[in-house]
């Protein structure tokens, strides 16, 4: 009787038993009206039949020995039969019955109707309840084939059709998660596109520019020395920004598998310095390294190095010559920081809650190379790996950007 478990089931199954037990009741009160009429008319009749008997001068014994005889006689039968009172005819007693038995057939007859017209109600009622809801029911899954999710099924009750309910709510769910899934992709893959069209339209540009001097002033040798050279600079800016956003895009798809493993804080910081010392010697400036070369680090040693030389290119780029960018690490018992720290010109208050989205560039960035790429990949990177970025400035005296990284070690 699993159906009991559903609230409405159980108010219908109670009102069905309501309503038979109400007609037992009425049917037994209707057979006790009826035995009374009966006994009633019978005793009617015995009284007329005694006042007769008594009236015609028979004794008070016999006319009471009469009504207490157990005996049938041939010749009582024979009276009876000449008087037409037999099986076979309607005498006065069978007449009385007939009439006491209209009551119970009036009576069985309106318990019938009474019974069928409750009976009826309250199906009707249970029914139209349940038409109601199977309508709401059938406007709310309506919307979800339309893509619409913001209406739920009701499920804060029991029974087999809110179980039903709860399963198409969870199908719901699942469908509006792959719905959402599929729009972040269209809308990621037309970002995507446009932010490459738009970002390789600058070098593209000035690539086409450069072959046109070159085809012009082939005879010159300085001129195609020096344009040949921008076009190569050229070619390595596109080959850089469509390796950047190659990465950027498995990064938010979620086809990245960091493969982690314990590695030297310090070789870590080594080579992502090492990439950068030619530059910034030449820039006159020093990167220094920082920290107990026995720290360790647990992460992906190839995409960390890339996230940290990001933030050490950032530092470069914003950092006047005499300038120290800074790599230091310190591990606690419960996790390992390492900080890109840089005296350079700092990051204005109205930029810094900005650095990390995709092509931003602050004002005092536009004389300078870079997409705008480097910062939000290196933030990609360690919080796709579980660890945390954070950035903290002051204009006119540095930046510090902190990787924090939980210790398994």
């Amino acid at each position: 009787m699993r159906f009991l478990y559903e609230k409405e089931a159980r108010r219908f199954y109670c009102f069905l038993a309501f309503v038979c037990i109400l007609q037992a009741g009425i049917l037994a009160g209707t057979g006790f009206l009826q035995i009374r009429g009966i006994r009633e008319a019978l005793v009617e009749h015995e009284k007329r039949a005694v006042s007769y008997l008594l009236k015609e001068d028979v004794p008070p014994s016999v006319a009471a020995a009469a009504w207490g005889c157990t005996e049938v006689t041939e010749e009582g039968e024979e009276l009876l039969s000449q008087i037409g009172h037999t099986k076979e005819s309607t005498g006065y007693l069978l007449f009385l019955a007939s009439q006491a038995s209209v009551p119970l057939v009036m009576l069985l007859v309106l318990g019938a109707v009474l019974f069928a017209a409750v009976l009826m109600t309250g199906a009707g009622f249970f029914l139209q309840k349940r038409e109601i809801l199977y309508e709401h029911v059938e406007r709310i899954v309506s919307g979800y084939t339309a893509g619409e999710f913001e209406a739920h099924l009701p499920g804060e009750k029991t029974g087999a059709v809110y179980h039903l309910f709860g399963s198409v709510e969870q199908l719901a769910l699942s469908l509006q998660a792959r719905s959402d899934a599929e729009r972040r992709g269209k809308d990621f893959l037309k970002s995507m596109i446009s932010d490459i069209s738009h970002q390789l339209k600058t070098p593209l540009a000035a690539l086409e520019m450069y072959m046109e001097i070159l085809s012009e002033e082939s005879g010159q040798a300085e001129t195609v020395k020096a344009f040949t050279q921008k076009s190569v600079q050229s070619l390595e800016r596109m080959e850089q920004l469509i390796q950047s956003l190659l990465k950027m895009a498995r990064l938010d798809a979620g086809n990245i598998a960091f493969e982690k493993r314990k590695d030297y804080v310090s070789e870590l910081a080594s080579q992502a310095a090492g990439e950068l010392l030619e530059r910034a010697g030449r820039e006159g400036k020093q990167i220094l390294l920082e920290g107990d070369p026995e720290e360790m680090i647990f992460c992906d040693l190839d995409w960390t190095r890339e996230a940290v030389a990001n933030l050490v290119k950032n530092a470069l780029d914003h950092t006047d010559t005499g300038g120290i960018i800074r790599i230091s690490w310190k591990c606690s018992p419960a996790m390992l920081r390492l900080t890109v720290e840089d005296n350079g010109r700092g990051i204005a208050p109205e930029d810094i809650h900005h650095i990390f989205k995709r092509f931003y560039r602050s004002g005092g960035s536009e004389d300078r190379q870079g997409a705008g790429l480097g910062l939000p990949l290196a933030k990609a990177i360690v919080e796709g790996q579980g660890g945390m970025l954070s950035v903290t400035s002051s204009p006119g005296e540095g930046t510090a950007f902190w990787i924090s990284f939980l210790n398994k070690l």
